[in-house]
């Protein structure tokens, strides 16, 4: 199991604690000194099976100010997100072949199996 943490978010910070209180040890990865690189986080869209504006914060000003409104391919997404890490949404846990943006209890729940 691996966490794309922010300790700074409160969200990833409840998903860390959930899963360590469950029993779980994930690999803790502080996605912004370390960011995925571009065919991990492909592998990670693929696990989820969802498309990469699915993994974006829209509301980062970042994004606001760059990319709000532009229409772009999936691999030129990806590329943005590896180079501005900030606007991958928090926290992604990757669990086997499931992939999930642990926001929320039930989600984290369910991809634990209770």
């Amino acid at each position: 199991m691996k966490i794309y943490h922010n300790p700074r978010c409160g969200k990833s910070r409840a998903a860390l604690s959930f899963l360590r209180e469950n029993g779980f040890e994930p690999e803790v990865i502080e996605y912004l000194k370390n960011p995925p690189s571009v065919s991990e986080l492909k592998a990670i869209l693929k696990l989820g099976n969802i498309n990469a504006m699915d993994l974006i914060r829209t509301k980062e000003e970042i994004f606001v100010n760059n990319y709000k409104g532009k229409i772009l391919s999936d691999d030129q997404w990806v590329e943005i997100m590896v180079a501005n890490p900030i606007l991958i949404e928090r926290p992604v846990i990757v669990y086997g072949d499931k992939m999930i943006i642990g926001r929320t209890e039930e989600q984290l729940m369910r991809l634990i199996g209770k």
